[in-house]
């Protein structure tokens, strides 16, 4: 069992290595469109171009491929052999890719009225180039849909380094494109670039199929029982992952409606650009962690070995916490200097620093329940139910739009990011509540104890980090040395004061992260 952990451990401390090069390179490529269009009207209609096929893929695929195929194609590996497993995946990624095909012909015909939808208070110029923009990346959908059933099948069968690194190469496709071509072409280029990129996250995975055995072949038998399961099980998940679209369409709707003077639809962008560094910063972890232990949670599942499962949620959460409460109240210190070294260059200006800056602050306040909630969530999946996510995304919309109409008018682009925010974490609740009940030692008193010293520690790092912040920022030196210090020394010294803190209080969690970094610096030393 020690062994079987280790190797987890392992596993996730590798996929969020690769997942941080991805990220990273995702914020580059973010720092090159704000440095190139800062958050005018080009960069507006390319964003919401970019995102609204992302969207509709949500909408309608990214709940079938992550919650439906994948605990069901274990289930099949479980029972009826790989064979059999890859027949039923050869069968959904011709289902996805007949649909994703009609759902690319009718974006490109409906283009406008769907970017009105989207974004009803976009200037006529703005709307005319998101049209443009929205035809050709609609067909991201297929490519989507096709990588993503891949990723399916790879992490099912334990392989985790591909699907991981497939955002590295997508974003060093785009990065390429600014470094050799962007003058040339613009941001019209840069939307092929984009459809290069997505396609290439398909591509890159054929060859690992290959070698795990895999081959697909087209095949339309849909009538298959395996397919009957995950269409059941697709519906009700599907609805409940429409949440996270619906929200998008929300804020990015009421940001339409914000104006600031000299800057046209710049509210889109900064929702935008705020949303994606605050993603990039989470995501390394709170996904790296989900998408090592779903497949685990789905098998757990299948072999009905509920107080193991129970043992894996419990553990994960606590891991997750661990991580994300200093990240959480650091990322609040630090928004400005963040977003002033990522972005601040070129066009992108102090005014844009500021506004992204306090809508990243607001977005920060809802890390914790965006964690919780995208494992909770999993959870239930792997469990085969998914009336439950769903109920939990209703009540995350009501919310969402009820605190964007309440803090919109006072807080513009910030109200929107609490209001995600408080979203996600009440979300988070309505999950946790029924798991709690079922398994009694998700959090216990024990584990409330452990959850109060990090907290503890984790104020005490804040303090520690504003100070150190606040130092920084009197130094006489100018340019990117400053703000890469400013933001470098106090996350360090916070971290490591918030590790000591949570030794001393005997938090299990940083013993296992000390043994880890000891073995780390072993194998550099050797």
């Amino acid at each position: 069992m020690e062994k079987s952990a280790n190797s987890t451990v392992k596993t996730v401390g590798f996929m969020m290595m690769i997942t941080l090069i991805g990220k990273l390179l995702g914020l580059v490529r973010e720092q090159l469109l704000a440095a190139n269009y800062s958050i005018g009207a080009e960069a507006a209609a390319f964003m919401t171009a970019s995102r609204i096929p992302r969207t509709f893929f949500d909408a309608v695929f990214a709940s079938a491929i992550s919650a439906s195929f994948i605990p069901i194609f274990n289930e099949y590996l479980e029972k009826k052999g790989k064979q059999e497993a890859f027949r039923l995946s050869n069968i959904f990624i011709t289902m996805i890719g007949v649909v994703t095909c009609i759902m690319t012909v009718l974006g490109i015909v409906f283009a406008e009225p769907i970017t009105w939808l989207f974004a009803d208070g976009m200037t006529t110029y703005t709307a005319k180039i998101c049209v443009e923009f929205l035809r050709i990346l609609f067909p991201t959908v297929i490519f989507t849909g096709v990588a993503f059933s891949f990723v399916g099948i790879l992490q099912s069968l334990e392989e985790f380094t591909i699907p991981a690194a497939m955002s590295i190469v997508s974003n060093a496709v785009i990065i390429l494109y600014y470094i050799f071509l962007n003058d040339k072409f613009g941001i019209e280029g840069l939307t092929i670039a984009f459809l290069i990129g997505w396609a290439m996250q398909a591509m890159i995975q054929i060859p690992a199929l290959y070698k795990k055995g895999y081959r697909f072949h087209v095949d339309f038998h849909f009538k298959e029982e395996g397919m009957k399961k995950i269409v059941l099980l697709m519906l009700p998940v599907m609805i409940s992952t429409w949440i996270q679209p619906i929200n998008f369409v929300i804020n990015t709707k009421f940001a339409s409606h914000i104006y600031f003077e000299n800057y046209t639809d710049a509210a889109i962008t900064i929702i935008d650009y705020s949303n994606t560094l605050y993603s990039i910063i989470v995501g390394v972890f709170v996904l790296s962690i989900a998408n090592v232990m779903f497949p685990k949670m789905a098998r757990l599942t299948t072999n009905h070995a509920e107080e193991d499962l129970g043992e894996t949620i419990s553990v994960t959460l606590r891991s997750m916490l661990f991580l994300l409460i200093p990240m959480m109240l650091g990322l609040m210190v630090l928004s400005e200097p963040i977003v002033k070294l990522m972005y601040e260059r070129g066009n992108f200006n102090s005014f844009a620093t500021q506004t992204t800056a306090r809508a990243l602050f607001y977005f920060s306040f809802g890390m914790i329940g965006f964690g919780v909630q995208n494992i909770l969530s999993r959870v239930f999946y792997a469990k085969q139910d998914g009336k439950t996510p769903f109920y939990s995304g209703l009540v995350s919309i009501v919310v969402n739009v009820a605190f964007c109409f309440l803090l919109v008018d006072t807080m513009d682009v910030g109200g929107l990011a609490l209001a995600s925010s408080i979203s996600s974490v009440v979300s988070a609740i309505f999950l946790f509540i029924p798991l709690q009940k079922k398994y009694k030692n998700l959090i216990s008193k024990s584990h409330l104890v452990d959850l109060l010293k990090m907290i503890c520690s984790a104020v005490i790092m804040t303090v520690v980090a504003m100070i150190c912040k606040n130092s920084m920022l009197l130094l006489s030196v100018e340019g990117i040395i400053k703000n890469l210090i400013v933001v470098v020394l106090p996350a360090v010294a916070g971290g490591i004061c918030y590790m000591l803190i949570c030794y001393i209080l005997g938090v299990e969690e940083s013993k296992q992260a000390l043994q880890m970094a000891k073995g780390l610096l072993k194998k550099v030393v050797h």
